[in-house]
């Protein structure tokens, strides 16, 4: 998405500064506590859940879902719908922490996937932190390109600098603040998004002449406040079934087996403060979907009102065209700092924790001094940020549409269907050896590729186009059906563990 964001004044653009300046300070404060690995890699697991709560809303949290989210009830059809997706993600978060966070709990665990050697075996472990690495990184590469691009058009920079400046920013206050500075700034960026989006809310609303009324009356004449879906259409996003069903699959996987939010619930004080905080945060995001769609609402209202000068070709552009033209100096670029701040919840730290934990005998780091362990870990954290920065600009460089980014974050999505299937392989009373569960795997990835890139034909009963809720349900279903079934062939001889009555999943 490139919205029409044009060159921002001076005052606005010192209040980016300040916030990316704020970003790094953070980093450098907290980052004096910490004196091993566990300090680094999971704050000495002693952050408070509230600190959590917020990290773990602000990591699920993008520039996209800040401009893209009102751009769903600001267009012509739009409506509430994509609320429901939400009622998803609560049911999926209260299922993790009954399925899920027991066996984290269990045992001092650095990574999700140490689980899968525990029950599988050293491959199956490496297999899925692969899976992670690749797709967490893309994807946040991505999300810093697309950030990059706001603040391009907003501050008159060159693209490759935008994100070379956003991408050192996130490394380094990462690098020296391990991860009580990822938490401490997603407290931040939460404060900071969520103030800028209420703050364009109330400024809408005074542009609307009949204020709260008149905006509910154009609401429902336009049928805005539609939130419920029950027909049973796959093609379609929107419906209650995708987000009840296809958002607790994805939930189960984003916040069951990504290692940036079980690392998050790995540092809470306890298993209860851990769960407290999951099921709270599908609460936040709920409220805060329904405060982006409200926005959307309101551009609409607004819009009717005061027809913008520049035709807005695409609904997600609404919400950027208001900010620049609409909102004062000062308030301008705090909220652009928003955008940025929504695009800054670092997965670099768990890039490296799983790097270390998940391939640490594999590069023979196991053995080595902590404090050496430490300072590996540091120095993956740096790659990593080199990583995604390179990725970025090389998308810049591509000139890649929103259809193709769109199309790349999807294929790093499936990540978390596959990853859910894997798991779920764990909580059979019966032995899986490694070979199962990875052809499993193999076989989740090639037909949900097959599912999103293969030929598109109209069945009897339904179009065979599949919205994207449904990945993550079609993914682990395929991984633990396949993996169950082919178990007979595969004789179980990989060092896993052998009784499953004590198998930590």
């Amino acid at each position: 998405m490139q919205p029409m964001i044009s060159t921002i004044s001076t005052l606005d653009s010192l209040v980016v500064l300040a916030y990316l300046a704020a970003a790094v300070v953070v980093g450098l404060s907290v980052g004096r506590g910490n004196h091993t690995l566990d300090d680094y890699l999971l704050g000495g697991r002693n952050i408070p859940w509230w600190a959590l709560l917020a990290s773990i809303v602000a990591a699920e949290t993008s520039s996209a879902t800040f401009l893209s989210v009102p751009g769903l009830s600001f267009a012509k059809s739009g409506d509430f719908r994509f609320l429901q997706l939400a009622i998803g993600y609560i049911v999926g978060r209260t299922l993790v922490v009954v399925l899920f966070l027991p066996a984290y709990f269990r045992g001092s665990l650095f990574s999700a996937y140490e689980l899968l050697e525990r029950r599988f075996g050293r491959s199956t472990r490496r297999i899925a932190s692969a899976l992670f690495l690749v797709a967490r990184n893309i994807g946040d590469a991505l999300r810093l390109y697309l950030t990059a691009i706001v603040l391009s058009k907003a501050m008159g920079m060159s693209l490759t600098s935008c994100i070379i400046i956003t991408g050192v920013v996130t490394a380094v206050y990462t690098l020296f603040g391990g991860m009580r500075s990822v938490v401490w700034n997603d407290c931040l960026q939460f404060v900071v998004y969520l103030v800028a989006a209420i703050a364009s809310a109330v400024i809408l609303l005074q542009g609307i002449p009949g204020g709260f009324e008149q905006l509910w009356t154009y609401a429902e004449s336009h049928e805005k406040l539609r939130m419920f879906d029950f027909s049973w259409k796959l093609d379609d996003p929107y419906t209650f079934w995708a987000g009840l069903i296809g958002g607790t699959f994805l939930t189960l996987g984003t916040h069951g087996t990504d290692q940036m939010i079980v690392q998050r619930c790995l540092s809470a004080r306890s298993q209860r403060e851990a769960g407290r905080t999951l099921i709270l945060s599908g609460v936040v995001v709920m409220v805060q979907f329904a405060l982006f769609l409200a926005i959307g609402v309101a551009l609409a209202c607004y819009f009717d009102l005061h027809p913008p000068a520049e035709l807005i070709k695409k609904s997600d552009e609404a919400f950027a065209s208001f900010i620049v033209n609409n909102l004062p100096q000062g308030l301008l670029g705090l909220t652009l700092a928003g955008v940025v701040a929504a695009s800054l919840s670092s997965s670099l730290n768990s890039s490296a924790a799983t790097v270390v934990e998940d391939f640490g005998s594999l590069l023979r780091m196991n053995d080595l001094a902590p404090a050496k362990r430490l300072r590996i870990s540091k120095l993956v954290t740096l790659i990593f940020g080199v990583v995604q920065i390179v990725i970025a600009i090389i998308a810049a460089e591509m000139g890649l549409t929103n259809s193709v980014v769109d199309n790349v974050l999807a294929i790093a999505g499936f990540t978390f269907g596959i990853l859910l299937g894997v798991f779920c392989l764990g909580l059979l009373p019966f032995r899986i050896s490694s070979a199962a569960a990875s052809t499993g795997m193999l076989a989740g990835i090639g037909v949900l590729i097959a599912v999103k890139f293969g030929p598109q034909y109209d069945w009897p009963l339904f179009k065979a186009t599949v919205a994207w809720p449904w990945f993550p349900v079609i993914g682990s279903i395929t991984t633990f059906t396949v993996g169950a079934l082919v178990t007979p062939l595969f004789p179980r001889h990989d060092g896993s563990v052998e009784n499953p009555a004590v198998s930590p999943i």
